[in-house]
């Protein structure tokens, strides 16, 4: 058996509350009060460009308006007016006696009339209706909703907008951005890199964990007829749940390698990353795009969330703070992990990853931002209840510590690490997680473990969840900065601390002295998933262990090339002068452009393999 492959991320990009992912500029914004001033300056800068005009005065960034309108907040009326949410009152009627009786114009009579209806002419264009008995109606009337924070792209910024996206759900639109900031990140020319690799050792991995319910996707498809409206050809198809990758390879990458969505609920993204390391590990990928994409803030998927109770609602709010009904809640910190809390807050992003094997990293020069090498998926079991807290999470949990010991030992594992929980500011979640937390970090001799949770600063953007906490440790790492929970007063008294580190404030770390970080996931259902990452200085140690010297240089002198591009990416972004990949009918191939060769497939001029052997050679009966 061959070496094993390391897969190794040489890119990332997407698109949060916190803004845009490369760059580090999303992390920037969580952190924002720990740093320097020129790096603020920065972060001010590409926010306001994403954010358009309203985040400028005199040209400048307008710094208070920028901070006010990015991150948790009430939710803004691009998605829906939370103090009027549309809905349809049941309003039945009785004639008593009496018909029923109302004049309407004839093309809005229903095309079949009821039993009980009796229609007659009253003028050219109406009729006299008299119903007689029962007859239920709709009435279009308004209500309050009971959860007004979530966790919101940058006000102003529209993906749409960037790009032909022909009525595309937000999700997809957020994942076509995505997609593109991750490809810049990485400062290749892609078809550089696709021609070092086979056309089938591509793949790309993303979804939504509930698929695109807005009024674009499958949420206008389901609520059409309702409405009175009609159903268009759009609506389902770009509803399913692995559209994200499908539009990733159709309209970014031009793809033709192994695809997909594996779902797990808020433990998506690292589901899907499970398959591209996979991919990677057994040398049936060299490049592997992972993500997932969500857009969860619609005025129907919140009161799903919240007939569960498992919505922070400004009611809740309002009585942890101990203020009356007549003050407004403080949306800012309506996530409050591991704090007293009464509920997560929904939020929309959407994260790419970029994975090249060892291999091809050296060769291209790519840059190094660290290393994905397991993530373990554990189910609950049996069940009480289908959204509680199981049993699985301490089995990943231990596997992905018992990984990073394997490869690191045990003095690094117990000093050099962080774990980002998933944190999502339920009750539910700040008792189970952090005694399955603590009781890891005894298992294996950690003292004083650092814990993380970004949603404090991004909310649960569900199926993408781990994504914003994957990109939030590749930030700690360059940055050197822990985010503090900073939504919080103090830590819950139920919450489990022995051998965990919570901190409301901000903490430096060495970025030289970082070696790994847990990725925890806990989703609905019991669908359990951690991940092990590397840091970019173990990652670069291992490296330099396998190849020799001048293969090392070799590597240095490419990569100078690919951080100049790296950074003229970033400063075209900032400067608002790059918009996304987004190629519709470009390059689309058919079966003029596959021919049949000797031992091999080949499509647009790039080969397939087809020379395969049988991995069940000793189970084969002998054949002439």
């Amino acid at each position: 058996m061959g070496r094993q492959r390391l897969p190794v991320i040489v890119g990332f990009g997407g698109i949060s509350g916190a803004g845009r992912s490369s760059g580090h500029h999303a992390f920037d914004r969580m952190v924002y009060s720990g740093l320097a001033q020129q790096q603020r300056q920065r972060t001010l800068a590409a926010l306001a460009t994403l954010m358009g005009p309203y985040a400028l005065s005199d040209g400048r960034p307008r710094e208070q308006y920028i901070l006010d309108h990015t991150l948790v907040r009430r939710i803004e009326l691009n998605h829906f007016d939370v103090d009027s949410v549309s809905w349809n009152q049941r309003f039945p009627t009785e004639s008593n006696g009496q018909p029923v009786s109302f004049d309407i114009a004839r093309k809005h009579l229903p095309a079949v009339i009821p039993k009980d209806w009796v229609v007659t002419p009253s003028t050219v264009t109406h009729v006299h209706v008299n119903i007689v008995g029962h007859q239920d109606f709709l009435l279009p009337t308004h209500r309050e909703s009971d959860v007004k924070a979530a966790g919101q792209l940058p006000t102003g910024f529209d993906p749409g907008t960037l790009y032909p996206s022909r009525n595309h759900p937000r999700g997809l639109q957020m994942s076509v951005y995505a997609a593109s900031d991750a490809l810049g990140s990485i400062g290749l020319d892609w078809d550089t890199v696709r021609r070092h690799v086979a056309p089938d050792q591509m793949s790309v991995y993303a979804g939504s964990a509930m698929g695109q319910l807005d009024g674009a996707g499958t949420g206008g498809m389901l609520r059409a007829r309702y409405l009175g409206q009609r159903v268009t050809s759009k609506f389902c198809p770009l509803g399913f749940a692995e559209m994200p990758a499908d539009f990733v390879n159709a309209y970014v990458l031009g793809s033709l390698g192994a695809t997909g969505a594996s779902l797990g609920a808020c433990a998506s993204f690292l589901y899907n990353l499970r398959s591209g390391i996979e991919d990677i590990r057994q040398g049936r990928a060299r490049v592997v795009f992972v993500g997932a994409a969500e857009a969860p803030i619609t005025s129907e998927i919140i009161d799903g969330y919240s007939a569960m109770g498992a919505l922070a609602t400004d009611k809740g709010l309002r009585q942890l703070d101990g203020i009356g009904d007549d003050r407004e809640s403080d949306h800012r910190r309506a996530c409050r992990p591991f704090a007293e809390n009464c509920g997560f807050t929904i939020a929309e992003s959407a994260q790419l990853v970029v994975l090249f094997d060892d291999e091809l990293a050296l060769q291209l020069g790519a840059s190094v931002f660290g290393a994905a090498t397991d993530v373990f998926v554990n189910a609950d079991g049996f069940k009480k209840s289908i959204s509680g807290p199981g049993v699985g999470n301490y089995i990943t949990m231990a596997k992905a510590v018992a990984a990073a010991r394997a490869l690191l030992g045990e003095k690094a594992l117990r000093s050099g690490g962080l774990v980002m929980a998933h944190g999502t500011g339920t009750p539910q979640n700040r008792t189970s997680e952090s005694e399955i937390l603590s009781q890891t970090a005894g298992a294996f001799g950690i003292d004083s473990w650092p814990v993380v949770a970004v949603k404090s600063y991004l909310g649960h953007s569900i199926g993408a969840a781990a994504g914003d906490q994957v990109a939030a440790t590749l930030g700690i790492w360059d940055r050197g900065l822990l985010p503090g929970i900073t939504t919080i007063d103090s830590i819950a008294p139920d919450v489990s601390q022995d051998r965990l580190a919570f901190s409301r404030e901000h903490r430096e770390v060495d970025p030289a002295e970082q070696q790994y970080a847990i990725i925890n996931s806990k989703g609905f259902g019991g669908n359990n998933a951690s991940a092990t990452l590397l840091s970019p200085a173990v990652t670069t140690r291992m490296l330099q262990r396998r190849y020799s010297k001048s293969e090392w240089q070799a590597w240095q002198g490419a990569n100078e090339a690919v951080r100049e591009r790296q950074k003229a990416y970033d400063e075209g972004m900032t400067a608002g002068t790059i918009g996304p990949v987004y190629k519709f009918d470009h390059g689309v191939l058919g079966g003029t452009d596959v021919a049949y060769g000797d031992g091999c497939i080949t499509i647009g001029g790039s080969a397939v393999n087809l020379a395969l052997t049988s991995p069940y050679d000793d189970m084969l009966p002998d054949v002439d």
